[in-house]
């Protein structure tokens, strides 16, 4: 695989798991995050990768810093040919408990941050009239899941930024899809749900389990190769264990 990819929130979770794919598979993967100690602990896990991987810290909310990051990108690596949205925050917050605050907060990150370094990305990507924009929506962006006011709708803006992106970029050559998680077994996802939640999830999804950050991270690499989805834009995959399909599953 003879790719650049930035993958934000790259330090744990599915931007790990992605990175950690590219980089077998023979790429060069920048990872960001907003934590200097998870850079740090990351550095050490992929200690083998050598010269293909580079880590900055990022407040993907901070334009200049996405700027320079990207610049970097391209001096380290040369052409920058994928990005994968992954850096993300969300709550569990019944719907008169959100704040304004929490819903701003949310938003910023989920959303004008996707927006933030998809415009970086695509400057520095529509010279070569190619590359892959992956970003990280949810199933609790495509259904009506408690407890998801801010989070679900701030996936849910992700898909149509989504859509948007992919039917302006397309005539650059430059292809723009999301993946919709269903319950996956990150820390993020760990800190957040609690016994009753976990209850709740395996007892709606088909599949009965969370799926692996892994599991997540092979759809996502699918769509960041062109030799694999050259013809694939401006599509949201939902990989659920069959979530979004589901009606009565119970008996």
């Amino acid at each position: 695989m003879d790719q650049t990819v930035l993958v934000t929130g790259g330090a744990s979770g599915i931007g790990l798991a992605v990175a950690e794919r590219v980089l077998n598979e023979g790429g060069r993967v920048a990872i960001v995050d907003r934590e200097p100690e998870s850079i740090a602990r990351t550095r050490n896990h992929l200690d083998h990768a050598g010269d293909r991987v580079r880590f900055d810290t990022l407040d993907v909310t901070n334009e200049a810093e996405i700027e320079r990051v990207v610049k970097a990108i391209d001096a380290a690596f040369g052409p920058l040919t994928g990005l994968v949205n992954s850096a993300g925050i969300a709550q569990d917050v019944p719907f008169f408990e959100t704040t304004a605050a929490q819903f701003r907060k949310i938003y910023d990150v989920n959303v004008v941050g996707t927006f933030l370094v998809s415009k970086a990305a695509a400057i520095a990507m529509r010279g070569r009239r190619h590359g892959a924009i992956v970003n990280i929506s949810s199933v609790s962006g495509l259904r009506g899941n408690l407890g998801r006011a801010a989070y679900g709708s701030s996936k849910g803006a992700v898909v149509t930024l989504t859509q948007v992106m992919a039917v302006e970029l397309a005539p650059l050559g430059i292809r723009v899809n999301a993946v919709a998680p269903g319950p996956v077994e990150t820390p993020m996802v760990a800190a957040l749900h609690t016994s009753a939640t976990r209850e709740g999830w395996i007892g709606e999804v088909p599949m009965k389990r969370y799926s692996t950050p892994d599991e997540i991270a092979g759809t996502i690499c699918h769509l960041l190769d062109d030799t694999r989805s050259s013809y694939v834009t401006g599509q949201i995959i939902a990989v659920d264990g069959g979530f979004t399909a589901g009606g009565l599953i119970g008996g």
